[in-house]
């Protein structure tokens, strides 16, 4: 190995053409999915408190929301929502008429193909307890929710999604819905699977946002514990070999470790998802003037870039796409 004074790292470092010329990841427009959400009987977009910047949109409005994505050069949205009643077997998650698959035909006849549209398929938000399936005797029932996810996925593909997302943590999901989808003549349509979801503290906002919090205990039966890795691995395997196409780690930050290994060990398409506890913490400190936000931002999802991430979901995505229009690659 070469000694100092010989090899000097900072030679590669002194000009700012040099960095450019040398760095191993640069964040892309095309790596980025926007999360919104759309809430049923609402006629403007109201304002989510916890997430600055960040709204529930009314169904028709969700077109205008696709178009400003399109003109960003952003490839994709994902879509989460809040609908006017809930019931114990969520049946408004698939209703074909229910509030997700309203908005994807009218973002769809919007701009087409133009953009990626992505659904999450979960019950959580269209439950009156707020948990991701059906409780029987204060448990989630596994295997009863299986067939009401695949409805979800299934009347999420006949509205015209092109990526179905389940994100329930629930035991077989990518089976039941890559079968149902499969049989409904969707053999085409993606799933990216929330493989490695763990039972995270930052997904506050996110409840606020969709009034999906639990009403009795929380879901740690079913998300991850913090605390593992190789059960992370084994549930991206599970699901691979279910069918799952892209592979999610959620959340993102404090799990780049999980996320480096996912990428190393499978090699395959693989998204992470910049939370609402993520954003609402860049955004309070930016707001205060504790930290710089458009340098803070690209250099967290910069991170996630290195660690392995081909796809980031981010409440950041449009700001990320004009920074990036205007030369703002990651700079110290």
């Amino acid at each position: 190995m070469r000694s100092f004074p010989k090899t000097r790292m900072r030679r590669l470092r002194k000009s700012p053409r040099l960095r450019e010329m040398v760095a191993e990841k640069d964040l892309s427009v095309d790596d980025l999915i926007f999360p919104v959400f759309v809430k049923e009987g609402i006629k403007r977009p109201e304002p989510i408190a916890s997430m600055p910047g960040q709204f529930r949109h009314p169904v028709n409005g969700l077109v205008e929301e696709a178009q400003s994505l399109k003109e960003l050069g952003i490839p994709a949205m994902v879509i989460f929502g809040v609908p006017g009643t809930k019931d114990d077997v969520a049946s408004q998650a698939y209703d074909k008429n229910g509030v997700v698959q309203r908005a994807v035909r009218q973002v769809k006849m919007g701009v087409g193909d133009n953009l990626v549209v992505i659904t999450d398929v979960c019950l959580c938000a269209y439950t009156g307890h707020g948990h991701c399936g059906v409780v029987k005797d204060g448990e989630i029932v596994n295997d009863a929710t299986l067939r009401l996810l695949a409805q979800t996925a299934v009347s999420h593909a006949e509205a015209g999604a092109d990526v179905v997302a389940p994100s329930g943590m629930v035991d077989g999901q990518v089976g039941a819905i890559r079968g149902a989808l499969d049989r409904a003549g969707f053999t085409d349509t993606v799933i990216m699977s929330y493989a490695a979801k763990f039972a995270s503290s930052f997904y506050g906002p996110f409840r606020e946002a969709t009034d999906s919090a639990p009403a009795f205990g929380d879901r740690r039966s079913y998300q991850m514990d913090p605390r593992n890795a190789e059960e992370a691995l084994r549930e991206v395997a599970l699901d691979l070999e279910e069918g799952a196409d892209i592979v999610m780690v959620k959340p993102a930050l404090p799990y780049l470790d999980v996320l480096y290994r996912v990428k190393s060990q499978f090699g395959v398409p693989t998204a992470a998802y910049c939370v609402s506890g993520e954003y609402a913490m860049i955004k309070a400190a930016s707001e205060r003037g504790w930290l710089d936000e458009r340098a803070v931002v690209l250099e967290a999802l910069t991170s996630i870039k290195r660690a392995g991430a081909d796809i980031i979901l981010t409440y950041f995505a449009k700001d990320v796409a004009r920074w990036l229009r205007e030369g703002g690659q990651f700079k110290v």
